[in-house]
């Protein structure tokens, strides 16, 4: 014959207390549970919170290195543009028509170069002289005193700057005036 099972104990069904009534055991454990719920519904509310914040930081993450990605290459770049520059700033009028075909060419290269830049957010930061010296798009290479300037307006551009959407690639290189105002 086979020997009786002892049965598991259950520890969710309250045993009878001394008077025999099992309602106060069972208010002591739905309070219990309800706490340790309330505490889990805390956890679960801050997870997804937390969740939610790491995925709208990936998608900004993702979203600046779709737009600033290349900025390395873009920066190597311009070091292009200001030789095309150069060279076709060298070529006098004489010389443009006895290499027609070579002007036209670095001519073009310099356009396709430009529309490049376009097409992908670089923008030139390109000042005039008599315009206010900016610490935000300019470099000051040289400060001098000119007549007839104030001081910290632009008396000279040396080389152009370049800003990639909000972010600045190279500041434009610039002379300012010292004049005393």
């Amino acid at each position: 014959m086979a020997e009786p099972q002892e049965k598991p104990v259950d520890e969710t069904t309250a045993a009878p207390n001394e008077q025999g009534d099992p309602t106060p055991d069972l208010d002591a454990i739905h309070a219990a549970f309800e706490v340790e719920r309330a505490e889990m519904r805390d956890r679960l509310m801050r997870s997804l919170a937390d969740l939610e914040n790491i995925r709208k930081r990936a998608e900004k993450d993702r979203r600046e290195a779709a737009i600033y990605g290349g900025q390395k290459l873009a920066r190597d770049m311009l070091s292009v543009y200001d030789n095309l520059n150069r060279a076709l700033a060298l070529m006098d009028d004489s010389l443009r028509e006895q290499q027609k075909g070579l002007a036209e060419g670095l001519d073009l290269t310099l356009r396709d170069l430009g529309n490049i830049f376009q097409r992908h957010g670089i923008e030139l930061v390109a000042p005039q002289v008599g315009e206010q010296f900016d610490p935000h798009f300019h470099e000051a290479m040289f400060e001098a005193p000119v007549p007839g300037t104030k001081a910290g307006q632009i008396i000279q551009v040396i080389s152009e700057g370049f800003r990639l959407h909000e972010h600045l690639l190279r500041p434009a290189q610039v002379g300012v005036s010292s004049t005393p105002g």
